[in-house]
């Protein structure tokens, strides 16, 4: 996850802090000299780390124009290769923007990972911008969504929120019942069984985006811009991105559904996924990233006050 929001090379230095127990440490003094050694072309540019509700990369803007990536923690690492390999052949095929990879980097100076510069898509994303008329944005994502799952493209396989959710059953038991007391566990409990008992996808796997949250969304005076962060992307279960739904206003979440034309099996499977994630991220980040595990509770207590279909 890798959500930010735009912002100017002279706002105040970011504070960091770290997300990982085991995570690397970045700061601008190396991510210049690994510019300086391997894209000296850009090593005079300003650079500033940007302000992020994401978890898995250090992002610096380089420049106006362009954006460095570094994953913070080892899962992160496949990222980048999956990103400079898929991101230029889905581009053409979509109706917004993506990242558009410039070069890549190697680990050096200490740092073990292979890292990117991108291009960088101006705009906010959607926890930060404002959003006037939902229901449009919705509309707007979800054509999105149809666009890639369209892509005939061979690709990876995308992240386990594309499969099935069987093999979480457990571990997703755990995280709902360690938060006793925040939430109403039986209601969870229900939810997750229904997706569990759902229909799965019966269709050939399709391209999805994997990590379609708010943050990953980005808008420009109110309407869709891009969509960043594909970490998660592959071909899988389109449920997964069916999870942005609660994330939106009530109108907003009908009209996501209706774009999409999901069906009741797959709207079950992507409640589940949306229990699944917000009852892991709210605890891990509780005392990291405030702003994101408010967005999580919020879109956890609207997926627990909806009707099972």
């Amino acid at each position: 996850m890798d959500g930010r929001h735009g912002g100017v090379l002279a706002s105040p230095a970011v504070p960091v802090t770290r997300l990982h127990a085991d995570e690397v440490d970045v700061d601008e003094g190396l991510v210049r000299a690994l510019l300086a050694d391997q894209l000296p072309r850009w090593a005079d540019l300003p650079l500033r780390r940007t302000a992020s509700s994401g978890t898995d990369n250090a992002i610096f803007r380089l420049g106006r124009d362009l954006v460095v990536r570094l994953p913070r923690i080892g899962w992160a690492v496949p990222q980048i290769a999956k990103e400079l390999e898929w991101l230029p052949r889905l581009a053409p095929h979509l109706p917004v923007a993506v990242p558009e990879p410039m070069a890549g980097g190697a680990p050096g100076r200490g740092y073990p990972h292979p890292w990117l510069v991108s291009r960088w898509l101006p705009g906010d994303d959607a926890l930060a911008g404002t959003v006037v008329d939902w229901s449009r944005l919705a509309e707007q994502v979800a054509a999105f969504v149809v666009a890639l799952q369209q892509v005939a493209t061979g690709g990876p396989r995308a992240g386990r929120r594309a499969g099935l959710l069987a093999p979480d059953d457990e571990a997703t038991r755990r995280a709902i019942l360690r938060l006793r007391g925040e939430l109403d566990v039986e209601r969870a409990l229900a939810v997750w069984d229904a997706a569990l008992a759902a229909d799965p996808w019966g269709g050939p796997p399709v391209w999805v985006h994997g990590d379609l949250l708010p943050g990953n969304v980005i808008v420009r005076e109110g309407e869709l811009t891009g969509i960043i962060d594909w970490s998660a992307a592959g071909l899988g279960d389109p449920a997964c991105d069916v999870m942005l739904a609660w994330s939106l206003p009530p109108a907003a979440r009908a009209a996501y559904r209706a774009a999409l034309g999901v069906d009741d099996a797959t709207w079950a499977r992507a409640r589940g996924w949306a229990v699944e994630q917000a009852v892991n991220f709210i605890p891990y980040y509780a005392d990291t990233i405030p702003g994101g595990v408010a967005a999580a509770r919020r879109r956890l207590d609207a997926v627990l006050a909806d009707d099972l279909p």
